[in-house]
């Protein structure tokens, strides 16, 4: 719940930085890139994959198929980024620069958890339906 958010974050940063020519919505969020959010969906489907390895190897029972994993990294880096964009908007809308002070130069503790907020219900109703159809 919180890694695959956090991981799209910081890859989407990092690729966004280093490969990001085109805006994805400037007026929301003006150093956001297309280029960003792809490197962040795609790392985040890498992290989870190895996440579910990782798992496997601790040999923790009942784990679902790696594709399992790879399609919910893929649609949690999808909700990432787009809780993130509906908080961007909130701050632009009320001329808000940062939700605090506890992190300088970070947006605050809410923009560390703004993705997580929109993930988490997405992550909750995924394991209930893999619980459900007994795939894990």
């Amino acid at each position: 719940m919180f890694v695959a958010p956090w991981v799209t974050d910081t890859f989407a940063y990092f690729c966004g930085r280093l490969f990001g020519r085109h805006k994805l919505i400037p007026s929301v969020s003006p150093k956001k890139t297309i280029e960003g959010s792809i490197g962040g969906i795609i790392f985040c489907i890498i992290g989870c994959v190895v996440y579910r390895l990782v798992l496997g190897q601790m040999n923790v029972e009942s784990l679902p198929a790696i594709w399992i994993f790879a399609v919910l990294g893929l649609l949690v880096s999808i909700v990432s980024q787009i809780g993130d964009l509906i908080f961007s908007l909130i701050k632009r809308r009320y001329g808000i620069k940062d939700y605090g002070i506890l992190f300088p130069g970070h947006g605050g503790v809410l923009d560390r958890f703004d993705s997580v907020i929109a993930t988490a219900p997405l992550i909750l109703i995924a394991c209930e339906a893999l619980a459900y159809f007994n795939i894990m």
